[in-house]
């Protein structure tokens, strides 16, 4: 399961304002029609996919109780998926 936090880069207590600003920033970045690098329709979809959830209350807080409640089984490959989307954040790419 993807962190939508990570990908939008907020705080999973980031206020709406905040995950709207983010979001609009990252969606002019990454919109196929302003940015034509390999991987910015796929990230444009991402942060799409990101804010839906996390501006919508309902479905924000249906997706923190499932992620709040999962088993993690490979702590050490999340941790390291995590630190990947930070990176990516920045466009900085890391090996798998």
């Amino acid at each position: 399961m993807e962190n939508l936090y990570a990908i939008l880069g907020v705080a999973p207590n980031a206020t709406d304002d905040e995950i709207k600003k983010v979001y609009r920033s990252l969606a002019m970045r990454y919109h196929p029609d302003r940015n034509q690098a390999p991987g910015a329709e796929a990230r444009f979809k991402a942060v799409t996919k990101a804010y839906e959830v996390l501006s919508d209350p309902a479905k924000r807080a249906e997706y923190n109780q499932s992620v709040n409640h999962r088993i993690v089984l490979d702590a050490e490959g999340e941790a390291f998926e995590l630190w990947r989307s930070l990176f990516a954040l920045n466009g900085v790419s890391l090996p798998h």
